[in-house]
């Protein structure tokens, strides 16, 4: 497997992503639209044999902190250590760029990203209520 790094909207790899998005999502589509929505988009693609199985999505918040927003691993290759590699390498790349901290949402439904992101030095600094009334979890990591 290898980490393929793509700024702004990885159109080649689209598809297969917004694949990968609605099965973790439950079915939700990732429009084309809310990419090129993001300004300085950075992607962390893992690939195999010329196949998406894993991605890391984050920009730039106004606030000077990193956002990891999204992410997600084919179901057949979970279990593998792939959603920690696309983390470490997100974590890595935005470091070099000169961020200081990375921020991220998470859901309680979700157990295993917020059991990966405390596994990875995030801390929990606050919750709030969503516009769509969902519960979500707001975690912090300082980079090194």
């Amino acid at each position: 497997m290898q980490l393929v790094v793509v700024e702004g909207v990885p159109y080649v790899w689209l598809h297969q992503l917004q694949a990968i998005h609605a099965h973790v999502f439950d079915g939700a589509r990732l429009k084309l639209e809310k990419l090129e929505d993001k300004k300085e988009l950075l992607c962390i693609l893992a690939v195999e044999k010329d196949e998406l199985v894993g991605f890391k999505l984050g920009y730039p918040h106004p606030d000077g902190v990193f956002y990891s927003w999204l992410g997600g691993v084919d179901e057949k290759m979970r279990g593998q250590g792939i959603a920690s590699q696309l983390m470490r390498h997100q974590h890595e790349k935005v470091q070099a760029l000169g961020f200081k901290k990375v921020r991220t949402y998470g859901r309680n439904e979700r157990k295993a990203m917020l059991i990966t992101n405390i596994k990875h030095g995030f801390d929990i600094i606050s919750t709030f209520i969503d516009d769509k009334g969902r519960h979500k979890i707001v975690f912090e990591k300082l980079l090194n």
